[in-house]
Parts: C-alpha cells; structure tokens; sequence
C-alpha cells in the first residue's frame, strides 16, 4: 500500500499543480496572437505547429517512458485533438481571437448535450442553466459576427467546442489514453497538412519563429503543462486556471496586433466564463456535500 503524503507534501504537490496549470493556460493564450502574426493558410499554419507538437509531446512520452496506445478509442480522440486545432486556426483567421477562444470554451455545455444524446445521462437543473446561460452568450458573439461578416469563423469556432468536448469524453473511457490521443491526433494533422506549407512565399524569422513557437510552446508544452497540473489539483481549481486562457488570449492580441472586441463580443465573453465557472463551482460544492 502506499503511504499519504504528508501536508508539507501535499502542500508542495499543491503549489507545482498551480504553478503549472498557470504556465499551461498562459502557453494556450499564446495561438490566437500567433495564429494572426503568420500570413499563411490556416490549414498550412495548423500542420507546422502540430508536426512540431508531436515532436516535443513524443519526446516527453519516451522521457516518462509512457507507453503508448492505439485502439478505437484512442483513435476517436486523435481525430477530436485534430478536429480542435484545426478548427481553432480555421476560425482565428475568419473571426477575432477573442470570438474564437471564448466560443471553443463552451465544451462543458457540449459534454452535457453529448452525455444526454449517446448516454441518455439527463441533465439536471444545474446543467439546463448552465446551458442557457452560455447560449445567451453565444447569441451575443453571433448577433455582431452578422453585422460585421464574421459567422463562419464564429461557428468553426464553436464546433470547434464539439470536438473540444469530444476529447475529454473519449478519454474518460477505459480504454483511452490522453497522452497518446494527443500524439497520434498531432501527428495525424502534421502528416496530412505540413506538405500545404510548400505553396507559401513568405519563409523569414518573422514567421518561421512564430510557426515554431505555435507548435513546441502554445501546443507541445501547454499539453505537457496541463497534464502535470490535472494531476496535482483538483478539478475546480484547475477550472478556475484554466479560464485565464480565453481572457489572456483576446487581450495579447489587442495588446500586440490592434485586434479588439466588440462591445456586445465583451457582453458575451463576460456571461460565457462567468456561466462555466458558475457551473463548476457549483459542481464542486455539491461534490463537497455528498461526500
């Protein structure tokens, strides 16, 4: 059996979850400024920074001498972790930085729908709030997008929610595995879309530098930070870190590209991270009560 750790230990655990749950969202907020700062095809964009990501998540996998695995499971999940990055750099270029986060944000309220159509897992009262709070976010987004001819991106980026949603529920299954998910699902998108990279003019350290930064920072090393985290804190707290990326991300980019939010995008950004943190704090309290 093993021993409990003591509260000097626990403590300390404490302190490395934070300290890397905060490195993890702040290497996350790093894509939307990235994404805009690269004048290439989205798609382009999206193959560099995962190739380079497989590379870095690969190493850290022989370094923890984690052995990978593959079956159907950890294949839907790949094809998720591919369907999220690509989404996200799609929607970066169609809408603003800001849109694009906040929406991908709303997976929570994609897994309870999700929990409902495959596993008939009813939402309660806690969920249906939930649900209506952040659709009223979202309207918010998608009546200014119509006026200012951004509602593709918008919905690239709340599908990109979906797949969001779609790894965290594929991984919770027996046979999934998070790490090999997130390397064959990066190393499934570089395959298949570095080679658009040869239609490009534009190769100088203005832009190679950020393509190299997309993939080992704001992707490699933010999926090494955050499964470092997950692991010594709890979920609300890792939650409530977490949101700093989708405020961190529009703010880097207005501070170093001029790109700012509209006022009824603010409107939706504020109720939609207020509207998940309601409902992960209130997760947690009841969590706290049954136990």
């Amino acid at each position: 059996m093993t021993s409990e750790p003591s509260v000097s230990e626990s403590l300390q655990n404490k302190r490395k979850g934070t300290a890397a749950m905060l490195c993890a969202s702040f290497c996350f907020s790093l894509g939307g400024l990235l994404i805009k700062l690269i004048p290439w095809n989205p798609l382009a964009i999206n193959g560099a920074r995962n190739l380079i990501a497989s590379c870095v998540i690969g190493l850290f996998i022989l370094l923890k001498h984690h052995r990978l695995r593959f079956n159907f499971t950890v294949f839907m999940g790949a094809v998720s972790m591919a369907g999220v990055t690509t989404l996200f750099a799609i929607a970066n270029k169609l809408t603003t930085a800001g849109n694009t986060i906040i929406l991908q944000y709303t997976a929570p309220v994609w897994i309870i729908l999700l929990m409902y159509l495959f596993f008939r897992q009813k939402p309660g009262k806690r969920e249906l709030a939930a649900i209506v709070v952040v659709l009223a976010g979202i309207l918010c987004f998608f009546f200014e997008s119509l006026s200012a001819g951004r509602i593709l991106g918008d919905f690239l980026a709340l599908l990109s929610g979906l797949f969001y949603a779609g790894v965290f529920m594929l991984n919770q299954f027996e046979k999934g595995d998070a790490l090999s998910s997130m390397f064959f699902g990066q190393l499934l998108c570089g395959l298949l879309l570095t080679p658009l990279v040869s239609a490009e003019t534009q190769f100088g350290p203005s832009v190679l530098i950020p393509v190299f930064l997309l993939g080992a920072v704001q992707v490699g090393l933010a999926y090494i930070f955050f499964s470092i985290g997950t692991k010594y804190t709890n979920p609300v707290t890792a939650s409530i870190i977490n949101a700093l990326e989708p405020i961190l991300n529009p703010v880097l980019v207005a501070v170093f590209y001029g790109e700012k939010l509209g006022k009824l995008s603010v409107a939706g950004a504020v109720i939609v991270i207020l509207g998940i943190l309601a409902y992960n704090l209130a997760g947690h309290a009841k969590a706290a009560e049954n136990a």
